[in-house]
């Protein structure tokens, strides 16, 4: 009886475990969608079902939300560029007016730096005018018209052309301090004995004839060595190896020539009065020159950061460079040489420094110290002619070599401004190195040709050079009645 009801039990849960598995296989088969029947070929299409409608008060919020994206951004990128407008506006206020005022003898110190400080004035004034528009308004493939003289239609709006994310104004400021460096960089070349009224004469034309129209080449729509906006011959400069460093350093080299040598050179010393001062203006120089490269990006984002990297690293190499082969030719490493080493290391990245990856950096950056020293070491020398500063064996030497290892090794790897395609040799494209040589040609050929005209025609009008007595005298005192040491007083 006791074997018989344990059986019963447990066929009872059985039969239990059993109808509860029915239950639920049923509720589930009852839940499952029915197989869809296949349309026939005379059956219509079905409408796709539409879209739900994004409730009115949520797209008004993510259209907000998008307006502030923007406007951060815009706000972001405009501050960075405001202070890299600021940073290249000192470059040349007080960085290069302290770099060459130390450079040149004491009674030349005032009129130097005077050089540097009429520029940021004169350009400003000219780059208002005209400049901007012949740079950057579209118009033939060598110069610009004049839709923007007087800078007309330039506001607030960014031109998308060259800087989507800044104002149309912000671009301008930014590109007028590169308009105002360049031309003080040719006045290391004739220091000391060049007349103020034909250096100011001189300088309107040459921006005029040379600095506008190589800027609209490279940078400008349409220009005609233009990497990305329709250039006929695709060249790369990131920051103006070849429009700011190669025109202004052969232009340089042909005032030296056409003007002469200094009196008594180089029989008599000319030693540096300060290199202290000049040790102020090549740090100067170097912070500035963050905002040079990397502001060159346009904006505030992994380009700049990039660019800024190798400029410094590129600077650090080429003052060893400088100082090692200093060091073994003359046995002695020299302050002044270390500094000189710095501004060739800046000018030969700048090209590349929107391009390049820090270890190439360092190669170009090295380069740059050991063949610009050998240029005003032994080349200026075997040759006789007088660059007082070496405008052209640092500016004229180093951005050249920096334009040609630009299309050596730019990758798209840092710039990918071909979507996918090679940037430069280490890329794989061979005629990228093409591109360069030719950018760097025309820059030569411009400048060389230009400046000589120019020269020719202040030399008619005023004469270029001051007379024995001033040079004598000092071109603090001839030229502007002051010294720039009163240790009487």
């Amino acid at each position: 009886m006791n074997l018989l009801s344990g059986r019963t039990r447990i066929l009872a849960t059985l039969l239990l475990s059993l109808s509860v598995a029915l239950l639920f296989a049923n509720v589930m088969l009852a839940q499952s969608p029915a197989p869809a029947t296949p349309p026939s070929a005379d059956a219509p299409a079905a409408t796709p079902a539409a879209a739900p409608a994004i409730p009115a008060a949520i797209a008004e919020k993510l259209d907000a939300l998008d307006k502030a994206t923007k406007n951060a951004q815009m706000s972001g990128d405009n501050s960075w560029m405001l202070t890299s407008s600021a940073l290249v506006l000192m470059m040349t206020g007080p960085g290069l007016a302290l770099f060459y005022g130390g450079l040149v003898r004491k009674k030349n110190v005032l009129g130097t730096m005077m050089h540097s400080f009429i520029l940021m004035a004169t350009v400003s004034v000219l780059w208002a005018v005209v400049g901007y528009s012949l740079c950057f308004a579209e118009g033939s493939p060598f110069i610009g018209d004049f839709r923007y003289v007087f800078l007309k239609g330039v506001g607030a709006e960014p031109n998308a052309d060259y800087a989507g994310t800044i104002p149309q104004q912000t671009w301008m400021i930014y590109q007028l301090m590169f308009a105002i460096i360049t031309p003080a960089l040719i006045s290391g070349a004739f220091a000391e004995r060049m007349k103020f009224k034909a250096m100011l004469l001189f300088m309107t034309l040459w921006s005029l004839v040379v600095y506008f129209p190589m800027a609209h080449m490279v940078w400008g729509k349409g220009g005609f060595l233009q990497g990305t906006l329709g250039g006929v011959v695709p060249a790369w400069d990131f920051a103006g190896g070849t429009v700011v460093h190669i025109t202004s350093g052969v232009s340089a080299l042909v005032c030296a020539l056409y003007i002469g040598k200094r009196s008594g050179y180089p029989n008599e010393s000319m030693r540096p009065h300060s290199v202290v001062l000049s040790v102020i203006g090549a740090c100067l120089l170097w912070v500035g020159w963050f905002g040079f490269n990397a502001g060159s990006a346009l904006n505030a984002g992994p380009l700049a950061t990039s660019a800024f990297i190798v400029t410094h690293f590129a600077t650090a190499a080429a003052v060893l460079g400088w100082m090692l082969v200093e060091w073994m030719v003359v046995g002695k490493p020299s302050v002044l040489g270390a500094i000189s080493g710095a501004v060739a290391g800046l000018v030969a990245i700048t090209p590349a420094s929107g391009f390049v990856k820090p270890v190439p950096a360092m190669l170009i950056g090295f380069a740059a110290g050991v063949i610009c020293y050998l240029m005003v070491s032994k080349v200026k020398q075997m040759f006789g002619y007088d660059d007082a500063l070496d405008a052209f064996g640092v500016h004229g030497i180093g951005g050249t070599l920096g334009a040609i290892l630009t299309g050596v090794f730019a990758t798209k790897e840092v710039n990918d401004l071909r979507m996918g395609k090679p940037m430069g040799l280490v890329d794989g494209d061979a005629g990228q190195v093409m591109n360069q040589l030719i950018a760097v040609a025309i820059s030569w050929g411009l400048a060389i040709v230009a400046t000589l005209v120019i020269l020719k025609i202040c030399d008619l009008v005023c004469g270029v050079r001051v007379d024995a007595q001033q040079e004598t005298e000092g071109l603090d005192y001839s030229m502007h009645g002051e010294e720039g040491y009163n240790l009487e007083s």
